[in-house]
Parts: structure tokens; C-alpha cells; sequence
């Protein structure tokens, strides 16, 4: 199986410095590696481009639209989708083709199951952690058909073969609801998933891009358009 690492980026530059050099020393466990960027303004291009990282500039906006060109651009079986903020372990990288191989068809790094850390698990109330809960309950109870329940629906740090990929019939492009549809799309057509636990620490820089209450609005919408649909 040829596997594919899709660097995610928008004005990470300190999170690429810190994650890149790592990521390079085991270069070798992928047969292609390139950035998907939205245009980045604090010299993340030409940082990557210096490590002699393939980055194309997205043309739409939109968490779903880079997903897209990714897989637009891929030219492996499987690709995993990472966002160097030097929040994530990127050994945990080398998790995902042992977990292909075994036939997984879509593959997500936890912040939420046994063996995981969130970044608010040293604080007394854990708002974010909590509602991921609830909203990954919710969406197993009304659309998992079989197997195990995805317990972190939208962490973005997730690998998916493109045979799975392009059978979800991913919709609305502009949108950041990427990471939710496709657990949701996956119940449905029931592909088989999995998770293994990561542990996320503060990002080294910057802020969310997403931040909570109209990233919530646009969950909300794009649950109510999944729930109209017939397929």
C-alpha cells in the first residue's frame, strides 16, 4: 500500500518548525508528502518549500475544499491528514499503515479514549472534551451502522484510503465540516473505522482557526442537511 501525508497549513510557521524536522526523519514510511496551504501570510510557503515540500496554494477556502484538492492531488492508496501545530506526537504517524494494512478503511487519532490526552484534561471542567462526547454519541446513535464508535469526530489528525474517500460523496466544498462528515458518511456506508488514542498539548503558537460558536452553527447545518438526505 502506497501512503500519502498531507500536511495542513495555514500560517503555522512556528508549528511547522517544529514538527517538519521530525516528521523528515522518517521520511522514508511514506511514498509522497506535500502541503495543502490557504495561503499563509507569516513565511509557513517558504519555510516548506526550503524543506523541499511539494505546497500547493488552495483556491477555495475552506477546510473541505483542502481535504478535496488533497485527495484531488494524491497519487498513493491512503493518505493521512496532519496539521503541524506541535500539538501532536508525529511518531504517531507511523500508526496508520499498520492499521490500513489490517484493512481499516478509515483511521482517526483520539484525544478522547483511554490511553489519550486532551489538552483539557488538567482542568477541573472540560467543556471541549465533554461536548465532543455527546457529539460523538449522538452521531453513532443516529447513523453508525456497525462497529466501533468514533469517540473524537473532529480532529483533523486522520489518515482515510481514497477508494473509502471518494465513496463518501463528500458535498458543500466551502465548508470546515470535513472531519464530522466523513465519520458520519462512513457509518453510513458502513466502512470500517477505527481509532487509536494521541495526546494533544496547547499549540505552540497562535490561535484556533475555528473558532467554537460558528463552527458550531456550521456543524449543526451540515447535521440537519446529512439528516435530509437519502443515501
Amino acid at each position: 500500500m502506497k501512503l500519502a501525508l498531507c500536511l495542513l497549513t495555514y500560517n503555522e510557521l512556528t508549528g511547522c518548525k517544529n514538527d517538519i524536522p521530525k516528521i523528515q526523519k522518517f521520511a522514508k514510511g511514506f511514498d509522497e508528502i506535500f502541503a495543502i496551504d490557504g495561503n499563509s501570510k507569516d513565511g509557513t510557503i517558504k519555510y516548506l518549500k526550503s524543506k523541499l515540500i511539494p505546497v500547493y496554494i488552495q483556491k477555495q477556502k475552506g477546510l473541505n475544499a483542502a481535504y478535496r484538492d488533497a485527495v484531488n492531488i494524491c497519487s498513493a492508496d491512503a493518505i493521512i491528514f496532519f496539521h503541524p501545530k506541535g500539538s501532536i506526537p508525529v511518531e504517531d504517524l507511523l500508526k496508520f499503515k499498520k492499521l490500513f494494512t489490517r484493512g481499516f478503511d478509515l483511521i482517526v487519532g483520539s484525544r478522547v479514549i483511554k490511553g489519550a490526552k486532551n489538552e483539557e484534561d488538567n482542568r477541573l471542567l472540560k467543556p471541549r472534551k465533554w461536548g465532543m462526547l455527546v457529539l460523538s454519541l449522538l452521531v453513532a446513535l443516529k447513523f453508525r451502522k456497525r462497529g466501533p464508535i468514533i469517540w473524537d469526530v473532529l480532529h483533523g489528525f486522520r489518515g482515510i484510503t481514497l477508494k473509502a474517500y471518494k465513496s463518501l460523496g463528500i458535498q458543500d466544498s466551502g465548508s470546515i465540516t470535513i472531519d464530522i462528515e466523513m465519520i458520519v458518511r462512513s457509518y453510513k456506508k458502513g466502512l470500517h473505522c477505527i481509532e487509536f488514542p494521541t495526546k494533544e498539548s496547547p499549540r505552540l503558537a497562535g490561535t484556533s482557526h475555528f473558532k467554537t460558536l460558528p463552527t458550531g452553527i456550521k456543524l449543526i447545518a451540515y447535521l440537519l442537511r446529512e439528516l435530509a438526505r437519502k443515501d
